[in-house]
Order: structure tokens, then sequence, then C-alpha cells
């Protein structure tokens, strides 16, 4: 590629993304009357393109800081202009110059995927102003509030806490502790806003599959307690609840395999048949669904869980005591009685812990049955759970399905591994 051609190329996303930002801006404003818009498709182009040439020239800095304000002093006064003559088209306008001038300056440093994917964000942040609109119009305080405290936990709290472990047997670890008390918080925060955009039917499925691939735990927790106060949304919320916990199952495979590809042939039919018998109930409520009419009104109350989650994280605190504890006491005999103890809470930290030990010291029929285990008694704890929380519906429904593939699972990894 000559000079010539390495030139040109930023040159040309430069004035691509001031025409890709322009179109927009000229379609919004497609009604307005020649001569009250501040800028239209070719101002953008242009604004870009200039962008792009100081940045090529390679001028100092400052000169590029001299020509965005003395830019923006020319929007300003066109937009006092039309103000003044009556035209209040907005600040977005007076922005989004700026934004795609600083677009083609990055194009012409050759940051040009990062310039481009900027340029197309910030389009479509343009285009969706109604939907953003309607949204905001439709935000209460106390979802304000909780997405706040929601930072608070994650962004604020989480990443101050030590990475590593305290008390007996060094087993508390705060950061990892408080991790699950944030992931927990998120999937209520995540199920109430999923129910609320997409209403009961949706919402709970949207919950169930994303939520199951971080804590499908923390579902069965959060919709349980909802059951009991929605009874009339209790078999949405079952179907949530067993795709959470059957998309357990894959992860789990995953994970091991990933770590450790010996475990992969242990380990894949007795995740398909727990799998399968989660997830089959599922779909059988999901289409039995469909031909209800919808709960046009989901009276949620509550958008984050904390005390809730905190509790959780004190279970969680217990538990990992606990299985520090056997393991001293029994060493690798108590391999199996570990996984049990540490599948009432997580699968995932038995599961990485088992991963990697089969990669030395341990037999891989042992850490697959270890990993089986933890999952059956993690769909023993979900199913008690559920009942316990949810009452006689959750227990049908939820309950019964989660034993069975725990019981099956069990007795799968017998005559597929060990018979």
């Amino acid at each position: 590629m000559t000079e010539f051609q390495q030139l040109l190329y930023p040159l040309g996303v430069a004035l691509a993304i001031g025409l890709l930002i322009g179109t927009e801006r000229g379609w919004q404003n497609r009604e307005t009357r020649d001569g009250g818009r501040i800028a239209g498709v070719r101002t953008f182009g242009l604004v870009g393109l200039l962008g792009g040439l100081l940045a090529i020239v390679d001028l100092d800095h400052w000169v590029i800081g001299l020509a965005f304000v003395a830019l923006a002093g020319v929007m300003t006064s066109v937009y006092a202009l039309n103000l003044r003559q009556g035209d209040d088209v907005g600040i977005t306008t007076l922005i989004a110059t700026l934004v795609t001038f600083m677009l083609g300056v990055l194009a012409g440093m050759g940051d040009v995927l990062l310039a481009s994917a900027t340029a197309v964000v910030v389009t479509l942040l343009l285009t969706y102003k109604p939907a953003l609109h309607r949204g905001l119009a439709r935000l209460q305080p106390k979802e304000l509030h909780a997405a706040l405290k929601l930072l608070l936990i994650s962004v604020v709290l989480l990443p101050i806490l030590p990475n590593q472990g305290y008390g007996p047997y060094q087993a508390l670890n705060p950061y990892e502790i408080w991790w699950m008390v944030v992931v927990i918080a998120a999937i209520s925060f995540v199920g109430y806003s999923a129910i609320k955009i997409g209403g009961a039917r949706k919402g709970a499925v949207f919950t169930g599959l994303f939520g199951g691939l971080a804590a499908s735990t923390a579902v069965t927790l959060h919709f349980s307690r909802l059951t009991r106060t929605h009874s009339e949304m209790g078999p949405m919320l079952a179907t949530g609840i067993l795709i959470a916990c059957g998309t357990m199952f894959p992860r789990m495979l995953l994970v091991a395999s990933a770590l450790s590809p010996a475990l992969f042939y242990p380990l894949w039919l007795p995740a398909l048949v727990m799998a399968i018998l989660t997830y089959l109930p599922a779909v059988i409520y999901w289409r039995a669904q469909a031909h209800q009419n919808p709960i046009q009104e989901t009276p949620l109350r509550n958008p984050l869980e904390l005390k809730t989650a905190l509790a959780f994280g004190l279970l969680l605190t217990l538990v990992m005591l606990l299985g520090q504890t056997l393991r001293d006491w029994f060493g690798d005999a108590g391999i199996l009685a570990l996984a049990a103890a540490s599948g009432v809470a997580d699968v995932d930290a038995i599961t990485l812990s088992l991963a990697r030990m089969s990669q030395e010291e341990l037999g891989t029929a042992i850490a697959a049955t270890g990993i089986v285990i933890a999952a059956a008694v993690n769909n023993l704890v979900k199913g008690s759970m559920a009942a316990s929380i949810g009452g006689r519906q959750m227990l049908t429904r939820v309950a019964l399905p989660l034993w069975l593939s725990g019981g099956i699972g069990l007795i799968t990894t017998w005559l597929w591994v060990w018979a």
C-alpha cells in the first residue's frame, strides 16, 4: 500500500463517520424548514473530514484543541441565532457535531476501528431517542434507587475487598463471598426488569436463561419468593427456575472440560440426562401457557432483594467453612463428601477444584462423580428451597423435576462411569 493510500483510508473513514451521523441527524430533522437546522449531512461529513485532516497533518494537540473550541463556538453561535428566531432545535445536534469532529480526529490518528465502532454506537443512541424517553418516563424512583444500590455494592465496594483467604483454613475470601452477594442482587434486579419490560411470560424465561449462566440458585430463590406473593405467575416462574437450573448442566460440562478435557467423556452423558429431565417440564409449562391469556399486570414491588442476597452470602460463608473442615478431617477420602457439602450452595467452585485436581493426583472417575454429586445435591437443595418458599405449587412444578433429575443423574453416573 502506497503512502497516498495509507492517508486516504483514514480520511475516507472520517468522512464516512460524518456522513453516517449526519444522515441520522438529517432524517430526524427532515421536516425542519431550510436554514432551520444547525447542521445537515454535508456539514457533518465536512466536520468529520476536518478532524481527520487535522490529525493526519500531524499538528500539535493544542492546534486540534483550538480547532475544537472554534468549532464549538461556531456551532453555539448558530444555535443561539436559531433560538433567537424562535427555532428551538435542541442541543443534541450541537453535541453530535463535536463528537463527529473528535471521531474524525481519532480515525485520522489511526484508531479506525475504535472510531467506527463509536460512530455506530453514537448513531444508535441518536436513533433511539423516543424509546429512551419512554423508558425514562416509565422509570420509578424505587427502580432508580435500586440501580444505584446495585452499582454501589458492585462497582464501588467489590473492587476494594481483598481477594484472599482469612479465618480457619483460610476459607473465608471476602471478594468471593461479596461477589455472590452481588450476583444474587443482580439476578433479582434483572428479573424485575425483564418481567416489567417483557411481561411475566417472556421476562421469566429471559431471567431463567441468562440468570442460570451466573447463579441458578439465585433465580430459584427469587422466583420462589415471587410465587408466594403472586401465585398467578407460578407456571411462568416455574419455567424460569427450571430453565435456570437446566442451564447449569451444560455450563458445568463446559467448565470442567475446558480445564480438564479428560472429564468430557465421563461427564457428557450424566449432564445431558440431567439437563433433559430439567428442560422438558419447562418446555411443557411454556407450551401450556402459550394458549392462555397473558397477565397484563405484574405488581412486583422490590427491584433489588438486597436483604436476601446478604442472607445468602452468610449461608455461603458457612458452607465454605464446612467444606474446608471436611477436607481437613478426611483428606482425599473426603472428596465426595466435600462435593456434596459444596453442592449445597454452589457447583462452580467444586467443579473448578476437581477439574484442576484431575489434571494431577485425582482420577477422572472420582472427579466426575464428585461433580455430579455436587450438581445432584444442588438440585436437591434448590428443589427443597422452591417447595418450602413457594408452597405446593413449586413442589409439584419445580421440586419434583429437580429431585428426579438429580437422582437419575447419580444413577447414570454409576452405570456410565463405574459399571
